[in-house]
């Protein structure tokens, strides 16, 4: 088993191809442990389960799938078996959350799964440790009634962070001590152990850097931030923002190789690759760039000095394109425009999962756009982010959880 594994989420029963949080289990996109991906056959349905509302992805370990979304007025939280989606255990929490846009009321944030526990963070601002085994409330925590966590143009969408017994979220309140922009709840109990900062919260998730794991990197709505996750500390603060306010960060940090940091976002903000100093705690610009790859809210894959990722608004068209992370070069721009869609590697292929419901298989290949196999496995119109587990892939549409074998 990876030590990484362990440091990025601390799960007690944490098996091989497990993905047991935003991102997989070393959030950065990538499933470890896995067979390559060929794309030499078209993907077999496994199973499908119904569901409501929400954009929240599915997380998976020791066999079971969790799934959280929106029932009338609930949020209801699933365990389901990994193999044929037999219902297992089911908790329900009361919302009164509604989109001020209009689009979607229920949960964007992914649960986490660590120490025999599934964290969620719902959009009304409710975080909450319901037992892994039976689905039983074991604690909760309301933001908004202790931190004044303020809705946001689509509620609270922060996937949680868990990293030494500390639960990590990027609320945006503030209470009688301060900002609490960043705050760390303890995993056993839920109680507070730490707030800092006063940026508002983004649609961003934090994520640990490898070569530091006592360090974490949060992209809020105002740019960079890196704290301890020890004691919440400031190590770092970059601004990183668009100038204007009907804006939004939304791409996760995406550690690359050797203490570098790579960030993006759209509404004329550009890319930037930053670089992390381990033993001075000083963190570094080396370059930024406009029309590079500005991601509106996919984020990208670090592969072999290279970054793949959509480029340009969902509402205007997106390209996939591959950029040198060196220099922020555009080694190869795909010939056809995406509406969205979000993106994970398997052994040295990449398979992206359109907002049209299309799965794309293609090779991270620096030289060239290769595509494998191109799919229809979903309805179109949703931005929920896959799960790959034992050559599973767990894609979510606006009403139903498919699951596919992909060879």
């Amino acid at each position: 088993m990876r030590p990484l594994l362990l440091i990025f989420c601390a799960l007690t029963t944490l098996q091989a191809g497990d993905w047991p949080q935003f991102l997989g289990p070393q959030r950065n996109c990538t499933a470890t442990d896995e067979a390559p991906v060929t794309g030499s056959t078209e993907p077999e349905i496994i199973w499908k389960r119904m569901l409501g509302s929400g954009h929240a992805g599915a997380v998976v370990s020791n066999n079971r799938v969790i799934v959280t979304h929106r029932v009338g007025g609930e949020v209801i939280t699933e365990a389901l078996a990994a193999a044929d989606g037999k219902p297992l255990w089911k908790h329900a929490c009361p919302t009164s959350y509604r989109d001020s846009f209009g689009f979607d009321n229920g949960p964007r944030a992914v649960p986490c799964i660590s120490a025999g526990k599934v964290i969620t963070h719902g959009p009304e601002g409710m975080v909450q440790a319901l037992d892994f085994e039976t689905g039983r409330e074991l604690w909760s925590y309301d933001t908004v009634a202790e931190l004044e966590s303020p809705q946001g143009y689509f509620g609270r969408a922060c996937s949680p962070l868990v990293t030494n017994g500390k639960v990590l979220l990027n609320v945006g309140g503030r209470n009688s001590k301060g900002g609490a922009g960043i705050i760390a709840l303890d995993l056993a109990t839920g109680k507070l152990l730490w707030q800092a900062g006063e940026d508002e919260a983004s649609y961003s998730s934090p994520v640990l850097l490898p070569e530091d794991p006592g360090v974490c990197a949060f992209f809020t709505r105002s740019g960079i931030l890196l704290l301890q996750s020890n004691d919440g500390k400031v190590l770092a603060n970059e601004p990183f923002r668009a100038r204007i306010d009907a804006s939004v960060n939304a791409s996760a940090p995406v550690p690359c190789e050797n203490g570098r940091l790579f960030f993006s976002a759209a509404y004329d903000v550009g890319a930037g690759l930053w670089q992390w100093n381990k033993s001075e705690h000083v963190l570094t610009g080396v370059w930024k760039k406009a029309d590079a790859l500005d991601c509106h809210y996919t984020t990208p894959i670090y592969h072999a000095g290279h970054v793949y990722g959509l480029h340009g608004r969902q509402e205007t068209g997106m390209t996939l394109r591959c950029i040198s992370v060196a220099d922020g070069k555009v080694a190869w721009e795909a010939p056809d425009h995406l509406q969205g869609g979000t993106l994970i590697l398997v052994g040295d292929q990449i398979l992206l999962h359109s907002e049209a419901g299309e799965l794309l298989i293609f090779t991270a290949d620096p030289k060239k756009f290769n595509l494998l196999q191109r799919s229809q496995i979903t309805r179109a119109g949703h931005r929920s982010h896959d799960a790959f587990s034992n050559g599973l892939l767990f894609a979510r549409d606006a009403e139903k959880l498919v699951v596919l074998k992909v060879k």
